[in-house]
Formats: structure tokens, sequence, C-alpha cells
């Protein structure tokens, strides 16, 4: 495992350890020992001789070897002298809990810099700083301030926040949830999420990644690497910091929809992270991925003493699109054998309120060993009768003895169950308080397993023409100029493969009629000029036009009232466009996150879009099956599907659009930003038409 000194060292210093009760490194040495930790403490002090019991040294020179790990809890502006003496003496892994660095203002964030100089100088790897520390409940090492030594279990933690983890430790005890590491990267000044997801993909003694974060370093590295590693174990991330306010306004529909909350849950998607949203539903899923076997499909079946959490279990499962699993005869022939005639032998199966141990331990074993389930759920109230921990040993029986069959809890009440969770709890059956909470939890990992299984990625590269594309968008940027307008728009996308509508620009009214004439009507008309972005917002489109004079005086129309709106803006004309042939406008975009790269949006067109806000998001490249799912993820899909006999679009080509669009932006970095808007979809066998187009370009960093 990467970073092996930190979860497993032979002997660790404590810089800073202290005589005083309250204080971190007090703490921290006592929960060393309390943990019962195997290998040599040296605490480090220089004014004391001995702490706690243990022989005390002035500093980290007079140990006389190396300790396999340093942690440092002094002052920050001493800590880098101390890093000086870990260079000196050789040690390489560092844990510096001491705060006062970057979050504190620029003299901090200098002393951050001074540290990670010495580190990478020497070859150091640092946690932190201002962090809690590292917990590896395995190695028996509690080299923190967060509290009791957890259970032994499966579950990496990662947390950027020191405090939070320390409630998170405080709940899991109480749950009886147990971990493979916990560690808290504070400012991550070295060793940064990366690095940790890397350490606990390849720990074989997790089996979850959790954590929580605030920020990533590095987006790309981070989505491609935790791709891999779901591919392997589940990571279920809650990530905070993830709203809009203050951002900056964008110059597209795309960019204007496209925040940092929508990023992460298109990436997390992509990468098959599981985004948590609370400490209690991580926990919820967590426990389960980390000691159930993962399902071999979606058919649920319930066992229950009551009918009435057998309804909200049934309920749940339908409305989380599960499958109810469908028992066999033989197996309701053996319900049927044994169970009460009031028994409902189907699923849900109802054991009734009489049920004692013996009872659910029969329909449990039954019901698992149905080739038509595969998960089961087993609920039981307190009633008068209930041996509710006998049964919660049943179930743990079973459990152990079906190792293939996903089996969860829902035991309802609080202190009538109290012995049958902690029962539960030892014997790794996921306990929930509610039948709800547990099937989530089955449809995240039924969603789990079908991601990966899901097809290899297969992107599809179309023939284009990049030498048009890289004209247009170097003049721009040789020229300072961002926006790039809807003509030279087209000439990029038509590169691209896109078909556009025909149509010239008019200065003058007799010229517009002109064209018009040429392109045949009905037309459109557009204000042109490099300054107005949203034409229809100041009465610069107008559609349907069928005659010379419509034309002339919609040109002159235009002409008069929006100088008077905009009096700075640079009209140049008026573009006069054919009129596309009836069809559903939908968008398509992109916004360039900088920390993920470009995120592909699609969504309805026209100037609703901002409005219903019934968009989709998905990172680039894309693929045909990735792009699909772009557009049925929409609430409005249906309508592209055709709905009440009227005929549907084309589908695989809005796809293709999409798709197509996806390899204009990854091929060209320069693109920050661009819509689609409207793109005009007929029926199967008709040519979309890319009606109108925006983007804006800048230099690549």
């Amino acid at each position: 495992m990467a970073l092996e000194k930190f979860f497993n060292p032979d002997s660790v210093a404590i810089v800073g350890a202290s005589q005083t009760e309250g204080k971190v490194g007090h703490e921290v040495l006592a929960n060393m020992l309390a943990a019962g930790y195997r290998g040599k403490i040296f605490p480090v002090n220089n004014k004391a001789e001995s702490i706690q019991g243990l022989k005390c040294y002035p500093d980290l020179e007079s140990i006389g070897e190396t300790p396999d790990l340093a942690i440092i809890i002094l002052p920050a502006k001493i800590v880098p002298s101390v890093m000086r003496q870990c260079a000196k003496i050789g040690a390489k892994s560092v844990i510096i809990i001491t705060a006062g660095f970057r979050e504190v203002g620029q003299e901090g964030q200098q002393l951050e810099q001074e540290v990670i100089r010495i580190a990478k100088q020497s070859g150091i790897r640092v946690i932190g700083p201002n962090c809690l520390g590292i917990i590896v409940p395995a190695n028996n090492l509690n080299a923190s301030f967060g509290g009791d030594l957890p259970r032994k279990g499966s579950i990496g933690y990662l947390s950027q926040s020191g405090a939070l983890l320390a409630a998170i430790l405080d709940m899991a005890n109480a749950r009886g949830i147990g971990f493979s590491n916990l560690v808290s990267i504070g400012n991550k000044a070295d060793v940064n999420e990366l690095d940790l997801i890397k350490a606990l993909g390849k720990d074989p003694g997790t089996r979850v990644i959790a954590g929580y974060l605030e920020s990533i370093t590095d987006g790309n590295a981070f989505v491609n690497q935790a791709e891999k590693i779901s591919g392997k174990k589940p990571i279920l991330l809650m990530k905070s910091g993830g709203t809009d306010a203050g951002a900056k306004a964008a110059s597209s529909h795309t960019g204007s929809l496209a925040g940092s909350e929508t990023a992460y849950e298109a990436v997390f998607e992509r990468a098959g992270i599981i985004r948590c949203f609370s400490i209690t539903s991580q926990f919820d899923f967590a426990q389960a991925f980390a000691t159930q076997p993962l399902p071999a499909g979606a058919r649920v079946a319930v066992i229950t003493n009551a009918g009435g959490p057998g309804i909200m279990a049934a309920d749940a499962i339908e409305r989380q699109g599960l499958e109810f699993a469908k028992l066999t005869d033989e197996t309701i022939e053996k319900l049927a054998s044994k169970l009460p005639p009031a028994a409902n032998l189907y699923n849900p199966v109802d054991v009734l309120g009489d049920a004692l141990a013996d009872r659910y331990e029969f329909a449990l074993n039954v019901v698992v060993n149905d080739p038509n389930v595969d998960i089961a759920l087993v609920i039981l109230t307190p009633q008068a009768m209930t041996e509710a921990a006998e049964t919660a040993k049943v179930v743990a029986k079973i459990s152990r003895q079906n190792p293939s069959k996903t089996i969860l809890a829902s035991f309802l009440g609080a202190n009538r169950i109290a012995n049958a969770v902690e029962i539960l709890q030892d014997n790794d059956v996921p306990q929930y308080n509610s039948p709800e909470n547990a099937i989530l939890t089955v449809r995240l990992m039924v969603d789990y397993v079908q991601w990966r299984t899901r097809p290899k990625r297969v992107v599809k590269l179309f023939p284009v023409n990049r030498r048009k594309v890289e004209t247009i968008v170097e003049k721009h940027l040789r020229r300072g100029m961002h926006e790039i307008g809807e003509t030279e728009s087209k000439e990029i996308i038509e590169a691209y493969g896109f078909a556009t509508p025909g149509g010239s620009i008019a200065t003058t009214a007799e010229q517009a009629a002109s064209i018009a004439q040429q392109i045949g009507y009905p037309v459109v008309m557009k204000i042109w000029s490099p300054d107005i972005l949203h034409k229809s917002d100041v009465g610069g489109v107008e559609l349907g036009l069928n005659n010379p004079k419509a034309v002339m005086d919609a040109f002159d129309l235009m002409m008069y009232r929006i100088p008077k709106k905009l009096p700075d803006a640079n009209i140049l004309g008026v573009l006069v466009q054919e009129m596309c042939k009836k069809g559903k406008e939908v968008i398509l975009g992109m916004k360039r996150d900088p920390h993920f790269g470009p995120l592909m949006m699609f969504g309805m067109g026209g100037t609703m879009v901002e409005v219903l806000k019934d968009v989709s998001f998905y990172p680039a490249p894309l693929t045909a099956e990735e792009a699909r799912q772009m557009l049925i993820s929409t609430k409005t899909y249906k309508m592209l599907e055709g709905v009440r006999g009227e005929e549907g679009v084309d589908i695989d080509g809005i796809a293709e659009g999409l798709q197509r669009l996806s390899q204009l932006v990854t091929e060209f970095p320069q693109i920050q930003e661009m819509d689609i808007n409207p793109y005009v979809v007929g029926p199967e066998g008709t040519t979309p038409i890319a009606v109108d187009a925006r983007m804006r370009v800048d230099q690549v960093q």
C-alpha cells in the first residue's frame, strides 16, 4: 500500500507531547497508549524527562534512531525547524496536526509553503497541516486526538475536516461501524485526496472508500483515478461547497446553468462515485457495501411481522424502480407448509405479529434460497411476543450461510430492539431505522453493480475539418477577441458536420428583401451585432416573414428600435435566414469547468431553457450511449419520443449532434463555452439544423 509508513509504522515520534491533560499533545499520546499500539513511541518535549510513563526526548536527533512516523504538535512558527530535523534524521512520513497555516491568511500560507519546500527537498510526505491525525484500527494505531479507537472494519475514510471526522468517529462507534483506516487530510498541502484514494484502492483491508471533501485539487486526475478504483471498490463521498452563490455571469445558456455543483454531479456519475448528502446516509450505504455481497440483480423480497412496514417497503421498492421478487411455486408451497393460515405467502411475506425467532428463521431460509430472490429485507416490529434478539441471531446466521445473497435488516423501535441491533452490528448485518432507508441503499447497490458492469466506453471520432476551426479560433485570439459571432460559430460547427440554414447579412431593407427572395419564403431575420448575444431580449429576432414588405418593415423596425435600446452596440446589419421546417427545438451546449474540463449540456431549446432548467450535463468526451442517456434523463424526453399520437423526432440524430460537439470541444480546449440553440430536430430521416450558435474562446493556460 502506498504511504505505507503512515498506516503501519513500527515507531512513532510525537513532537510536542505534553503532560497537561486537555492539550492536543497529551491527547494524541494518550490515544496511542489506550489503543494498545504495538510499536515504539518516542515522546519529544525539551521540558520533560518522561510523559505518561514513557521516556521523553528533547528533540528528534536525541532519539538515536529514525522513527517511521513523526507527528508534529507545536506552534506553526516552530514547525519549519522541526521539519528540518526530520530531514536531517531521514524521517520520511510526517503528520502535522498544528493549525495556523494557509487557513489563517498570508503569513500562514508562507509558513506552509516553507514546510512543503523542505519536505519536497528531503523526500518527506506530509499529511496536514491543520488535521486531526490518522487512525488504523487493525494496527492499534490512533495517532489522532479524535476519540476512541473504532472497531476494525473494511471502510477506509478520508476527511478534509478534522472536526467532522471526530463527529463521524463518535457516531460510528455508537453504531458499531468498523474502519480499515481514517485519515484527516486538513490543508492537504502535500498528501491529498488523490493520493489517499490510490492508497485505499490498493489496500487489501479496505473494501469501501468513503470520505468528506470540500475541494478537489486536480479534478481530471481525481476522476480518472476514481473511475478505475470504482470498478473494484465503491467510493462514497460527501462533497460540500457546491452551491453557486456569487457565480460570475456567463455569456451562454450553458454557462449560466453549469455551476460547480452541476460539475460535481456529472463527473461523480461518470466516475461511478456515489454522492452522499449526510453522514447518516453515508453510513447507511457504506455498511451495506462493506459487509454484504453485491446484489446479483434488482429483485427484492421482504419478510415482515407487520403489514404496515411491509407496505412501506413495497412502496419504496416501487418508487426506487426495483423489482418485487416473484417467488416460485415451490417457495410458496414450502412457506404454506409451516406458516400460519393467516400469513401472507407472497412477497412481502408476512409471518404475523406473533412470530417467534424460529418462524423468522424458517421463512427467511426458504426465501433466500429462491432463485428469483437477489436481495432480502427482514423487517421486525417489537410486538408482545417478539423475540428481537433471538431473531437478530437468526438473521445473522442465515446471512453467514448465504454469502451470495444480500441481506439487510430494518428492526423498528428503540429500547426493545437495542440488544437486537447490537447483535446485527456485531455480525455485519446492515440495520436501518426505516424500510425506506434500507431500500434506498439497495437501489444504490444495484446502480453501482450496473455501473460496474457497463459496456466498455468507446468514443466515436467523426471525420472533420480541424484546419477550418483552427483558423477561426486563432484569428480571434490573436486579435484579443473572445466572443465568436453567429456566422463564424456556424462555420466552426459546419466543419464538424452540423447542418445550418442558408442566409446572408443585409445592410439595407432592399438588400434584405433581395436575399429573402433568393432563399425563398418564409425567412427569419436576426439583428447582427457582436455586442448583442441574446437577440430576442432586445426584439432582434423576427420569424416567419412571408413577403418582401414584411422583410423590409422588419429590417427598418430593428434598425430604428435597437440602437435606441443599446446605443453603444456596434450593429453591422441584419441576418436574413431560411426558416427551418417544423420540428422540436433543443439546445446542445458546453461549459468548460476549471477543474474537470468540458461539460456537455442537453435540454429543450429556445428562450425558455433557463426558465425550465430541464437540462442534463455530462463530461466530454461522450460515447453514443452517454449522449443518449443525457436525453433520457430530462423530464421532457417523452416529448421527443412523441406523445398523444404526435410523431417523435430523430433521437439518434440528437445524440450524434452531442457526440460531434463533444469531439469539437475536446479537440479545441480554447473553446470555453458554447450553445447551439435552437437545434431543430424533425422525424427520423430528416437532417437536424443548427439554427443559431455562439461560443466564447480563450487562450489555454
